[in-house]
């Protein structure tokens, strides 16, 4: 495993990180999700995100008894906070001091924690002041709950209203996640430029698009039995952006090049997103071990520009990189 700077902090994150989104507490047993996070700590990976959402705070719990009796000190914990997880009253969702105070302490107490290395807004608050949600952040920073601060999906321009009000109250504000992938790229043209301006690094969710970029989706085929694409409850309205016949047949073609360079094209795809700079780390997720010691391959590898060049070439037109499709609720 190799580790990179989080912004311009000096905390390190593995270059893969794992991520329970759609599989703790929900698609996979208890004691699955346990084996896939020793898995996980096997292969190196230190950085773990999570948030109070997943499968309705249980992914958390999940992952707080998963990583029960392991050095703290050699993990980063990562949580997110925006989104209803209580009976949804007025105050349940958004970035309120309320909610952030009230979603904080819930999370800590499910993860098994006194602090979060990283707690994150999962969205951008319209309906609340950002004043409010950085000093909010910034009281939780002061009391040792959370060591750095960090937003998800926020537009370029939110990211530098952000950034200027945690330089004003002293917030470590240090990365965005977003979602980026070979055919997902609206990040590229706004949203990277204003982190790099502002020290923000991107910790990118979804590096395979939802499993299309493992090449078991064929085109003018029904979708395997148990994938993602047939699971209603389990991220199908995510994926089937990607599932229209044009986009993957310009995947499979992208198979040869995963072979002459040595890696499934899983493999290939996360080392794609790792080779852009402002990249700190991939989140994978895995519903078995042995997909955490696949994917983890991808960490290291250097791909050269004739092979990023015939990846373009390849994909063309499917590639999506409208920045205007970056916003909140």
């Amino acid at each position: 495993m190799e580790f990179r700077r989080l912004g311009r902090s000096g905390l390190n994150v593995s270059e893969i990180s794992y991520g329970n989104w759609l599989t703790h507490g929900s698609q996979v047993e208890e004691d699955q999700a346990h084996a896939c996070i020793q898995a996980a700590l096997d292969v190196g990976i230190t950085t773990f995100d999570t948030a109070d959402v997943y499968a309705n705070t249980a992914a958390e719990s999940v992952l707080g008894r998963g990583l029960k009796g392991r050095r703290r000190e050699s993990l980063e914990i990562f949580t997110k906070v925006f989104w209803p997880t209580g009976p949804k009253g007025p105050n349940d969702k958004g970035l309120s001091r309320k909610h952030i105070m009230e979603s904080a302490h819930a999370s800590l107490k499910r993860l098994g924690t006194d602090y979060v290395d990283l707690y994150q807004a999962h969205r951008f608050d319209r309906h609340t002041p950002l004043e409010e949600t950085m000093t909010a952040f910034a009281d939780l920073v002061r009391q040792g709950k959370v060591l750095y601060v960090g937003v998800s999906e926020w537009t370029a321009e939110q990211i530098t209203r952000g950034a200027a009000l945690a330089r004003e109250l002293h917030v470590p504000l240090v990365s965005n996640q977003p979602q980026y992938n070979m055919l997902w790229r609206v990040i590229e043209a706004e949203v990277i430029p204003a982190s790099e301006r502002e020290g923000l690094s991107q910790i990118v969710w979804s590096p395979i698009a939802q499993g299309v970029l493992t090449g078991k989706y064929k085109p003018g085929q029904a979708y395997p039995e148990g994938s993602r694409a047939t699971d209603e409850k389990g991220g199908a309205d995510m994926v089937a952006r990607f599932l229209d016949d044009g986009v993957l047949e310009r995947v499979a073609q992208l198979e040869p090049l995963a072979e002459q360079a040595g890696l499934s094209l899983a493999q290939l795809a996360v080392a794609w997103v790792l080779q852009n700079p402002n990249v700190a780390s991939a989140i994978i997720g895995a519903s078995r071990p042995e997909q955490v010691h696949e994917n983890v391959k991808a960490a290291g590898q250097k791909l050269d520009a004739d092979l990023l060049k015939a990846i373009d070439d390849v994909l063309g037109d499917v590639v999506e990189r409208d920045a205007s499709l970056t916003k909140s609720p």
